[in-house]
């Protein structure tokens, strides 16, 4: 009876071990630690962001490359307005020249026109000073020294054609002065006009130069910011390479350590006491326990620390407590400095040394598990307060 009572407890065990080590081959498949987790999730994001920001950049581009071609064309009709403004100028000054030659051409008028107006006044004066000093008497001597009637009358036609003469002299005369003020008034209108072309000019030309300078600047602008977001779209290219390379690091990391994993379910485990802990693992492995839950349950706290117990045991990890925890990528508070930080001040509590106590004694609550995280979808293991072991 005694050996059939050993012979069945012996298959419970057995039994047992045998559930145990199918649920650590399958919470322990496809998963990684904590940090690995951790980082490859926050790789993910940090590239989905960069996406983000790529994709709002070349939006960016699309939009200033959209305000360049508007202000392209914008230059271009300018362009074209600048080539009518041109052929305008080009037209005022050809007036320009036209109306400083009929200028000239008016001013030698006026010069002839003057010069005859002198001569026509000097002659005048010597006219009416004969007249004034000899007419009479030389009209009365004409008359009185007739032949005949005939000649008398002739003398008189004469007399009086000379008359006509004079009269002519004077309207002649006169109509050169009034053709000088109607002259001198061409000429004044005419330099005003020439005037208002020269101004015309000038404000066309200025009107299409700032127009065009401004157009040139403000292309120059978008031009500038164009090339600043291509800068800014090749960094962010650049950088989701580089992500895409971490991804690609971590996820090779993370089939690392899920063949660990695995391999730790399959290879020898020591006992206990087996193990000697060096003086200092108790206050190491208390502090660990903080970092990773202080704010836990001591429930949560002793699986923590079973872990850590759990990779010492495993012939996969280091054997001693201090190579476990402070191996390459393992626990995050390594990698942080909070763990050095901790230590320095022995920030672990009552619970957190208790909870190495126990682990150290060789006391789980997570079975054999190697590896712990916060839980994400698709990872099943035993779940204690906000950790998922598996």
């Amino acid at each position: 009876m005694k050996h059939t009572g050993k012979r069945n407890r012996a298959v419970v065990l057995a039994g047992v071990l045998l559930s145990v080590f199918f649920l650590i081959m399958s919470v322990s498949t496809a998963y990684a630690t904590e940090a690995t987790r951790k980082k490859l999730q926050e790789a993910e994001n940090a590239k989905k962001e960069t996406e983000e920001n790529l994709g709002e950049t070349k939006e960016e581009i699309d939009s200033l490359n959209a305000q360049k071609n508007s202000l392209q064309g914008q230059l271009k009709t300018l362009n074209d307005q600048l080539q009518e403004v041109s052929d305008n100028i080009a037209e005022l000054e050809r007036q320009i020249d036209e109306k400083e030659k009929e200028i000239e051409q008016t001013k030698e008028e006026l010069a002839d026109a003057e010069a005859t107006e002198e001569w026509q006044y000097e002659c005048m004066k010597k006219r009416i000073q004969f007249i004034y000093e000899t007419q009479d008497y030389v009209l009365l001597e004409m008359l009185f020294a007739s032949a005949d009637f005939s000649d008398f009358l002739n003398r008189s036609d004469y007399i009086e054609q000379l008359s006509d003469y004079d009269r002519k002299k004077l309207e002649e005369y006169t109509a050169t002065k009034e053709m000088i003020q109607a002259v001198k008034q061409q000429l004044e209108e005419e330099r005003q006009e020439l005037g208002e072309y020269k101004e015309q000019v000038e404000a066309e030309k200025s009107r299409v130069a700032g127009l065009v300078s401004q157009t040139s600047t403000n292309l120059a602008g978008k031009t500038s910011e164009i090339s600043q977001a291509e800068s800014e779209a090749l960094a962010y290219e650049q950088k989701l390479k580089e992500q895409e390379q971490d991804i690609e690091d971590l996820q090779a990391k993370l089939a690392e350590e899920i063949r660990l994993s695995r391999l730790a379910a399959q290879s020898k485990w020591r006992d206990i006491s087996e193990v000697s802990f060096a003086e200092g693992d108790r206050y190491l492995l208390a502090n660990l326990i903080y970092c990773e839950a202080g704010g836990e349950s001591y429930t949560g706290q002793v699986a923590v620390g079973a872990v850590v117990i759990n990779r010492v045991l495993s012939s996969v990890y280091p054997d001693t407590l201090v190579g476990v925890i402070y191996q390459s990528g393992q626990f995050s508070p390594v990698a942080s400095g909070r763990l050095a930080a901790a230590l320095a001040e022995n920030k672990a509590t009552g619970s957190c040394y208790q909870a190495a106590d126990e682990a150290m004694r060789g006391i789980t609550n997570v079975g054999n598990c190697v590896y712990f995280r916060t839980p994400i979808e698709g990872l099943s293991g035993i779940n204690i307060g906000g950790h998922v072991f598996y």
